[in-house]
Parts: structure tokens; sequence; C-alpha cells
């Protein structure tokens, strides 16, 4: 693995520098060539968005157009361009790159319109190119993020398809760094 990734994750604890780097080297050898997904899926603070954004830049490096931004974002970019008559041209922004990093979908709720755009961005990109998505939710808890169970269902079909689905586990580093410093300070911390 290149050096640049592991510069991402720097004060990140080993495990996580070796998770990154076997992710990389499957990402370089397994997820662009074959078109493939990796979904990774934990609670807030595990190191998702580092993790794919390490999986983005060796794709990069690897070159493969990569192109990263939040599922709000996008959702928020194609639901304008709708409006302005443009959608087909913006949809081209999320559908050409080899590999798109799709961060923190399930965050927030979303209601039907942005559902469907999720829905087309992940339908037309399926066996054409890789997708990275970060999701706080479990598959099963998709149904209360999309408006409508038969599309996420639809869009969990796709995904899973030709996927790579790491379950993260763990307490937040935010939230650890937290409390180290609250005791490095002499104070309490109480977190649940």
């Amino acid at each position: 693995m290149r050096a640049r990734p592991a510069s991402l994750i720097r004060g990140w604890p080993p495990p996580s520098v070796l998770a990154v780097e076997a992710l990389a080297v499957s990402a370089h050898e397994n997820v662009t060539p074959l078109k493939r997904n990796v979904i990774l899926l934990g609670p807030p603070g595990v190191g998702k968005s580092h993790l794919a954004i390490a999986l983005g830049v060796a794709a990069t490096d690897a070159g493969y157009r990569t192109y990263f931004t939040a599922a709000a974002d996008m959702v928020a970019a194609l639901q304008a361009a709708h409006l302005e008559g443009t959608a087909a041209y913006k949809l081209r922004t999320y559908l050409s790159p080899s590999v798109l990093v799709i961060d923190e979908l399930g965050y927030l709720p979303l209601d039907q319109a942005s559902a469907n755009w999720i829905f087309q961005v992940v339908s037309r990109r399926y066996d054409r190119g890789s997708i990275i998505l970060t999701s706080n939710r479990g598959f099963g808890d998709w149904n209360q993020v999309f408006a409508d169970p038969v599309v996420a269902s639809a869009i969990v079909d796709r995904l899973l398809h030709t996927a790579t689905v790491l379950n993260i586990r763990g307490a937040s580093y935010r939230m650890r760094a937290y409390v180290d410093q609250q005791k490095l300070k002499g104070g309490g911390a109480m977190v649940g």
C-alpha cells in the first residue's frame, strides 16, 4: 500500500491501520476491476468514513476515477438539479467514476424523493462501477431510513450482490479520546 492512505489515518490504533492496508489491497485487486462494492457498517465514531476515504484514495492511486460524497449532499444536489431540469447531467457526476464513495447513509431518514435518487444511483451503477458506502444502520434498519420499504429492499439487493460487508463494532474514537482527555485533566467523564 502507498503511504498516502496511511497518512489519512495517523493516530489510529495499529489494528485499524492493518485493516485499512488489507482493505486497500482488496480495493486495488478486487473492488474496482470486478465492480464490487464495499459496505462499512457500524456506530458513529468507529472509523467507517476514514476507511472509506482510504479505500477511495487507494483506488485513485491505482488509477481509477473516484468521487466522494455524503449521502445527504448527493440527494440534495440531485434534487436541486431536478428542479433546474439538469438531473440527467448531474447524475453523470455519480455514475461516471469507477468508484463512488457514499458516506453517512442512514444518519438521517430520507423522504421518498431522496430515496428514489439513491435508488437511481445504485441501480444505474449496478455491475458498472464500485460503490463504497458507510452507514450507521444495519440493513434490517434501512426500512426506517428509506420512505419506501420496497425501495430499501431493492437498494440492499443491488448493493449486496457483489459486496464485501464490514460490520465494525466498538466504542467511538472521539468519545474514547474525550474520556481520556478528561482523565488527564483530573476530571471525571460520564459517558454511557
